[in-house]
Protein backbone atom coordinates (compact mmCIF):
# COMPACT_ATOMS: atom_id res chain seq x y z
CA UNK A 1 0.00 0.00 0.00
CA UNK A 2 1.24 3.60 -1.15
CA UNK A 3 0.18 6.74 0.57
CA UNK A 4 0.38 10.38 -0.97
CA UNK A 5 2.90 12.47 -0.61
CA UNK A 6 3.40 16.43 -1.63
CA UNK A 7 6.79 18.29 -1.57
CA UNK A 8 6.55 21.72 -0.54
CA UNK A 9 9.03 23.67 -2.49
CA UNK A 10 10.61 23.09 -6.25
CA UNK A 11 14.40 23.84 -5.65
CA UNK A 12 17.48 21.59 -6.09
CA UNK A 13 16.63 20.34 -2.35
CA UNK A 14 13.25 19.39 -3.41
CA UNK A 15 14.23 17.90 -6.90
CA UNK A 16 17.10 15.54 -4.79
CA UNK A 17 14.10 14.20 -2.13
CA UNK A 18 12.20 13.43 -5.10
CA UNK A 19 14.97 11.23 -6.41
CA UNK A 20 15.33 10.13 -2.57
CA UNK A 21 11.42 9.02 -2.92
CA UNK A 22 12.12 7.41 -6.02
CA UNK A 23 14.77 5.20 -4.99
CA UNK A 24 12.28 4.12 -1.86
CA UNK A 25 9.65 3.22 -3.86
CA UNK A 26 12.20 1.15 -6.14
CA UNK A 27 13.34 -0.63 -2.68
CA UNK A 28 9.14 -1.37 -1.46
CA UNK A 29 6.86 0.71 -3.11
CA UNK A 30 5.88 3.74 -0.16
CA UNK A 31 4.57 6.76 -1.70
CA UNK A 32 2.64 8.20 -4.70
CA UNK A 33 4.14 11.23 -5.06
CA UNK A 34 1.45 13.93 -5.99
CA UNK A 35 4.02 16.59 -6.88
CA UNK A 36 5.26 19.90 -5.64
CA UNK A 37 4.01 23.16 -3.98
CA UNK A 38 5.72 26.44 -4.86
CA UNK A 39 4.66 30.30 -4.49
CA UNK A 40 5.91 30.86 -7.14
CA UNK A 41 3.18 31.14 -10.44
CA UNK A 42 5.37 30.67 -13.05
CA UNK A 43 6.23 27.30 -11.71
CA UNK A 44 2.74 26.31 -11.89
CA UNK A 45 1.50 23.71 -14.38
CA UNK A 46 5.60 23.19 -15.02
CA UNK A 47 6.95 19.46 -14.78
CA UNK A 48 10.44 19.58 -12.44
CA UNK A 49 12.17 15.62 -12.33
CA UNK A 50 8.95 14.38 -13.89
CA UNK A 51 6.18 15.53 -11.34
CA UNK A 52 3.94 18.56 -11.81
CA UNK A 53 4.06 21.95 -9.38
CA UNK A 54 0.34 21.46 -8.24
CA UNK A 55 0.16 25.14 -6.85
CA UNK A 56 1.16 27.59 -4.02
CA UNK A 57 1.49 26.40 -0.65
CA UNK A 58 -2.17 27.17 0.27
CA UNK A 59 -3.01 24.47 -2.31
CA UNK A 60 -2.01 22.07 0.75
CA UNK A 61 -5.92 22.71 1.60
CA UNK A 62 -6.94 20.73 -1.38
CA UNK A 63 -4.68 17.56 -0.09
CA UNK A 64 -6.16 17.12 3.13
CA UNK A 65 -4.85 13.41 3.07
CA UNK A 66 -1.31 13.44 1.38
CA UNK A 67 2.01 13.68 3.62
CA UNK A 68 4.14 16.33 3.77
CA UNK A 69 7.67 17.47 3.52
CA UNK A 70 9.17 20.82 3.48
CA UNK A 71 12.47 20.61 1.15
CA UNK A 72 13.79 24.00 0.98
CA UNK A 73 16.76 25.14 2.14
CA UNK A 74 19.76 27.39 1.75
CA UNK A 75 22.62 29.27 3.66
CA UNK A 76 21.22 32.52 2.55
CA UNK A 77 18.76 32.61 5.22
CA UNK A 78 19.29 29.28 8.07
CA UNK A 79 15.52 30.22 9.16
CA UNK A 80 13.55 29.67 5.87
CA UNK A 81 12.57 26.01 6.48
CA UNK A 82 11.14 26.52 9.98
CA UNK A 83 9.11 30.08 8.80
CA UNK A 84 7.69 27.82 6.01
CA UNK A 85 6.89 25.11 8.63
CA UNK A 86 4.77 27.71 10.02
CA UNK A 87 3.01 29.25 7.33
CA UNK A 88 1.98 25.63 6.59
CA UNK A 89 0.43 25.06 10.70
CA UNK A 90 0.24 21.01 10.14
CA UNK A 91 0.43 18.76 12.93
CA UNK A 92 3.32 16.37 13.04
CA UNK A 93 1.79 13.97 12.19
CA UNK A 94 1.19 15.62 8.90
CA UNK A 95 4.95 14.97 7.64
CA UNK A 96 6.68 12.25 5.85
CA UNK A 97 9.95 11.57 7.11
CA UNK A 98 12.24 10.54 4.18
CA UNK A 99 15.47 8.96 4.66
CA UNK A 100 17.08 6.79 1.44
CA UNK A 101 17.53 3.24 1.11
CA UNK A 102 21.46 3.76 1.29
CA UNK A 103 21.62 5.56 4.63
CA UNK A 104 22.79 4.28 7.79
CA UNK A 105 20.29 4.98 10.65
CA UNK A 106 21.04 2.02 13.65
CA UNK A 107 18.91 1.07 16.58
CA UNK A 108 19.30 3.50 19.19
CA UNK A 109 18.94 6.56 16.95
CA UNK A 110 16.11 9.14 16.30
CA UNK A 111 15.22 10.77 13.53
CA UNK A 112 11.88 13.42 13.79
CA UNK A 113 8.92 14.10 11.78
CA UNK A 114 9.73 16.05 7.93
CA UNK A 115 13.48 14.96 8.02
CA UNK A 116 15.04 13.98 4.89
CA UNK A 117 18.34 11.50 4.71
CA UNK A 118 19.40 11.98 1.40
CA UNK A 119 22.16 9.14 -0.20
CA UNK A 120 24.90 7.54 1.95
CA UNK A 121 24.19 9.84 5.30
CA UNK A 122 25.58 7.78 8.07
CA UNK A 123 24.11 8.05 11.88
CA UNK A 124 26.63 5.69 13.78
CA UNK A 125 25.06 5.32 17.38
CA UNK A 126 22.73 6.93 19.46
CA UNK A 127 22.21 10.24 17.22
CA UNK A 128 19.28 12.40 17.57
CA UNK A 129 18.17 14.33 15.00
CA UNK A 130 15.16 16.78 15.41
CA UNK A 131 11.87 17.57 12.89
CA UNK A 132 12.49 18.86 10.02
CA UNK A 133 16.20 18.31 9.75
CA UNK A 134 18.09 17.76 5.75
CA UNK A 135 21.22 16.39 5.79
CA UNK A 136 22.24 16.32 2.32
CA UNK A 137 24.79 13.07 0.83
CA UNK A 138 27.61 11.50 2.34
CA UNK A 139 27.70 13.36 5.84
CA UNK A 140 28.11 11.07 8.89
CA UNK A 141 27.06 11.95 12.13
CA UNK A 142 28.81 9.89 14.94
CA UNK A 143 27.77 9.02 18.52
CA UNK A 144 25.83 10.94 20.63
CA UNK A 145 25.21 14.31 18.25
CA UNK A 146 21.95 15.91 18.83
CA UNK A 147 20.47 18.31 16.08
CA UNK A 148 17.80 20.43 16.87
CA UNK A 149 14.68 20.77 14.47
CA UNK A 150 15.09 22.80 11.09
CA UNK A 151 18.94 22.30 10.54
CA UNK A 152 20.52 22.26 7.30
CA UNK A 153 23.92 19.79 6.82
CA UNK A 154 25.43 20.17 3.66
CA UNK A 155 26.94 16.95 1.33
CA UNK A 156 30.28 15.67 3.10
CA UNK A 157 29.57 17.37 6.31
CA UNK A 158 31.83 15.56 9.59
CA UNK A 159 30.40 15.96 12.57
CA UNK A 160 32.63 13.99 15.68
CA UNK A 161 30.91 12.92 19.00
CA UNK A 162 28.47 14.88 21.57
CA UNK A 163 28.55 17.92 18.96
CA UNK A 164 25.06 19.87 19.24
CA UNK A 165 23.86 21.51 16.78
CA UNK A 166 21.46 24.51 17.60
CA UNK A 167 18.06 24.95 15.72
CA UNK A 168 17.87 25.74 12.16
CA UNK A 169 21.87 26.21 12.04
CA UNK A 170 23.42 25.60 8.64
CA UNK A 171 26.57 23.28 7.87
CA UNK A 172 27.99 23.95 4.74
CA UNK A 173 28.81 21.23 2.57
CA UNK A 174 32.80 19.37 3.69
CA UNK A 175 32.81 20.99 7.02
CA UNK A 176 33.93 19.13 9.79
CA UNK A 177 32.99 19.88 13.67
CA UNK A 178 35.50 18.71 15.99
CA UNK A 179 34.15 16.67 19.14
CA UNK A 180 32.11 17.98 21.96
CA UNK A 181 31.31 21.72 20.49
CA UNK A 182 27.68 23.27 20.11
CA UNK A 183 26.99 25.31 17.15
CA UNK A 184 24.55 28.03 17.97
CA UNK A 185 20.73 28.30 16.25
CA UNK A 186 21.21 29.64 13.21
CA UNK A 187 24.30 30.11 12.80
CA UNK A 188 26.47 29.50 9.64
CA UNK A 189 29.25 27.26 8.96
CA UNK A 190 31.12 27.97 5.80
CA UNK A 191 32.12 25.00 3.36
CA UNK A 192 35.44 23.52 4.16
CA UNK A 193 35.25 24.88 7.34
CA UNK A 194 37.08 23.54 10.11
CA UNK A 195 35.47 24.25 13.35
CA UNK A 196 37.37 23.80 16.78
CA UNK A 197 35.75 26.06 18.84
CA UNK A 198 31.79 26.73 20.35
CA UNK A 199 29.62 29.05 17.69
CA UNK A 200 27.74 31.75 19.40
CA UNK A 201 24.44 31.70 17.56
CA UNK A 202 23.56 34.22 14.53
CA UNK A 203 26.92 33.98 13.24
CA UNK A 204 28.84 33.06 10.24
CA UNK A 205 32.36 31.60 11.01
CA UNK A 206 34.75 29.61 8.20
CA UNK A 207 38.22 28.98 7.64
CA UNK A 208 40.29 26.89 8.66
CA UNK A 209 40.48 27.18 11.93
CA UNK A 210 36.62 28.43 11.48
CA UNK A 211 37.10 32.13 13.07
CA UNK A 212 34.01 34.49 12.76
CA UNK A 213 33.58 36.24 9.75
CA UNK A 214 30.07 38.37 10.98
CA UNK A 215 26.64 38.10 12.07
CA UNK A 216 24.01 36.34 10.08
CA UNK A 217 22.07 38.68 8.30
CA UNK A 218 18.41 38.51 9.06
CA UNK A 219 15.89 37.93 7.33
CA UNK A 220 17.20 38.08 3.85
CA UNK A 221 14.57 36.41 1.52
CA UNK A 222 11.71 37.65 2.73
CA UNK A 223 9.44 34.87 1.69
CA UNK A 224 10.20 33.85 -1.25
CA UNK A 225 11.47 30.36 -1.72
CA UNK A 226 14.50 29.31 -2.77
CA UNK A 227 15.64 27.75 -5.83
Amino acid sequence: MTNDLVIVGAGGMARETAATVAAINAAAPTWRLRGFLDDDPALHGVTHAGLPVLGPLDAIADLPDAAVVVCVATARDPGVREQVVRRLGLPAGRYATVVHPSAEVPAGCTVGPGSVLLAQVVLTADVTLGAHVAIMPQTVLTHDDIVSDHVTIASGVRISGSVRVGRGAYLGAGALIRESLTVGAKSIIGMGAVVLNDVPPDEVWAGNPARFLRPVRQPTLQGVLPR
